[in-house]
């Protein structure tokens, strides 16, 4: 006789009709579609990765179409004209292979009679490309290598402005892109196309590389990362600080201590965690993705950290990423449990000729990023390590690294007018000019922008530390602002001379800058900053005595905007 408690087991697990459940779960419950989510396929991964990217493209065509006018176009501080005309003549005026290869961009395409049309046109086809990816969450190969390949144009002719590390990280980031998408079909599920492992292992090597890069780079570099007290500095002195860094400058000694071995972990330890099954991979996964996010709060680095966070997703399969989409009938996630059940079922589509191309596509790519790598896995190896190095002007892969050296104390230039005709008279009034993010008001809150990014404080901060001889740029901005030039004005913040005849002279001053102390004097004054003069950058320069300065870098001499009076 069976025992009451076995009976009424069995009556549990049978529907109304008396037929035992093969699932205590419907087929379309919501509840036990994210548990049933198989782990080991990344359909959803592909989602997460193409609209990450897409986001990180789209602020990057942003600052390209705000600025580049203003920086590389017709009558920018360094015209990608004259630049392009200089590489030209380098090969003996030929737009050949040798000119192409130099600096590969569709520029050497373009009419160059009005490069600001040109600029504005790239950034504008980039903004539109990564706004349809990053609203469908599907491309395709022709339009992620789109959007790479003007990207890339941008970079080439970009000098000086485009010379940081995201640059080259963006294009090898966006080239891997490329191979996550099918030819042609534009698709959130391509049945036909799964995500190749070939694909997400090179995003895996990519985060392997800049975070072992960043890590190696600093223990060989400053001995302050060797004895813990970088982080004494860095809030302080970092390019862009927040107003977040402002009190963390102030933490006690101790979390400064603790957040720089977290540091040398996070870079020179757990990126191995990649090699060591998938549960380690996954807390790989994590443990970078909040590591950047913790350097998002804490500081303006432009749009590296939100950069950096999308090779770090492809750690993650469906199972892991399952609760990032809505449960529901013919959602992703329910379209992805289908196809998972159609894999284990044995269903799977017929391997076509097309399908059998792609993957030997896939197999070459994974070739060829491991023949580039060699020299870059050199160079980890190195004890003479250089960051943020591209090998090839394609950027296909490349070395990577960050704060190898800290700075101890802030300097800033500060530019500064005067309309006195006489600018060593001891009663002249100089007025300063306020950039858009960078300190130069003691009373201004520092900024908030990140993944945005003002390209000339960036190079304003690496102009205090060096000379105006070795930032010629700076002397034709502070020629444009002698000329009340519109362009340039509209990558400042202030103008002090709105509405009044642009100045007579500009001359550019040193200072040292700090923090003020959370809660006293000055802070109660409502400073953020206390600044001391250091002495001047460089001297009073009218417009007038710019011409033949102008003229032998044949940049265009500025026509004086008489304003009003």
């Amino acid at each position: 006789m069976a025992a009451p408690g076995e009976s009424l087991r069995r009556r549990k697990v049978r529907d109304a009709s008396g037929s035992p459940r093969s699932s205590p779960k419907l087929a379309g419950d919501p509840a036990g579609d994210a548990a049933r989510l198989r782990p080991g396929t990344f359909w959803l991964t592909r989602v997460v990765l193409l609209k990450a990217l897409a986001f990180v493209y789209f602020v990057a065509f942003l600052v390209a179409f705000h600025q580049n006018k203003a920086l590389i176009g017709d009558r920018g501080l360094l015209p990608c004209k004259l630049y392009l005309r200089s590489v030209q003549n380098y090969f003996q005026g030929r737009i050949g292979w040798d000119a192409w290869s130099y600096a590969p961009t569709v520029m050497w395409l373009l009419d160059w009679s009005d490069m600001n049309f040109n600029l504005d046109l790239l950034a504008l086809l980039g903004l539109g490309l990564s706004s349809f990816v990053l609203v469908t969450g599907c491309a395709n190969m022709v339009l992620m290598a789109a959007l790479w390949a003007l990207y890339l144009s941008l970079v080439n002719v970009g000098q000086v402005w485009y010379s940081f590390g995201w640059e080259s990280q963006l294009l090898e980031t966006g080239f891997l892109g490329i191979f996550l998408c099918p030819l042609w079909t534009l698709s959130q599920l391509p049945k036909h196309t799964p995500t190749s492992q070939v694909i997400l292992w090179g995003f895996r090597w990519l985060i392997f590389r800049i975070m072992l890069g960043a890590g190696l780079i600093k223990i060989r570099g400053d001995k302050c990362w060797l004895d813990l007290t970088c982080m004494d500095f860095h809030y302080e002195t970092q390019p862009v600080p927040n107003p977040l860094a402002y009190f963390l400058h102030r933490s006690p000694w101790w979390f400064h201590r603790f957040e720089t071995l977290s540091n040398h972990f996070i870079e020179l330890l757990v990126p191995f965690f990649l090699f060591l099954g998938r549960r380690m991979c996954i807390l790989h996964g994590v443990l970078q993705i909040l590591f950047q996010v913790i350097l998002i709060i804490s500081g303006n680095l432009s749009f590296l950290n939100w950069l950096t966070i999308v090779p770090s997703l492809a750690c993650f399969d469906d199972a892991a990423l399952g609760f990032l989409f809505p449960s529901g009938a013919q959602g992703l996630k329910d379209r992805v449990l289908k196809l998972q059940n159609e894999e284990a079922q044995g269903i799977q589509p017929r391997l076509s000729y097309g399908c059998l191309v792609r993957r030997l596509v896939n197999l070459a790519l994974g070739v060829l990023v491991a023949w580039l790598s060699v020299p870059v896995v050199l160079n980890l190896l190195s004890s003479r390590q250089i960051m943020n190095t591209s090998f090839s002007p394609l950027r296909i892969v490349n070395t990577y690294g960050a704060f190898g050296s800290i700075t101890k104390e802030r300097t800033e230039v500060i530019l500064q007018g005067t309309a006195s005709p006489n600018a060593s008279a001891p009663d002249v009034v100089w007025e300063d000019y306020e950039f858009k993010c960078k300190p130069g008001d003691p009373w201004r809150r520092p900024c908030l922008i990140s993944p945005y990014h003002y390209r000339l404080d960036w190079l304003m901060w690496f102009a205090a530390f060096q000379t105006y001889e070795q930032n010629e740029w700076i002397i034709h901005l502070a020629g444009k602002l002698l000329a009340g030039d519109a362009e340039a004005l509209s990558l400042l913040a202030l103008n002090p001379f709105e509405g009044r005849a642009p100045p007579r002279w500009v001359r550019g001053e040193h200072y040292r800058y700090r923090f003020s102390l959370p809660g006293g004097q000055h802070s109660a004054q409502g400073k953020w900053w206390i600044r001391k003069r250091i002495g001047p950058y460089f001297p009073p320069l009218c417009l007038d005595g710019l011409k033949d300065y102008f003229s032998a870098r044949e940049w265009p001499l500025p026509e004086p905007h008489p304003g009003t009076a």
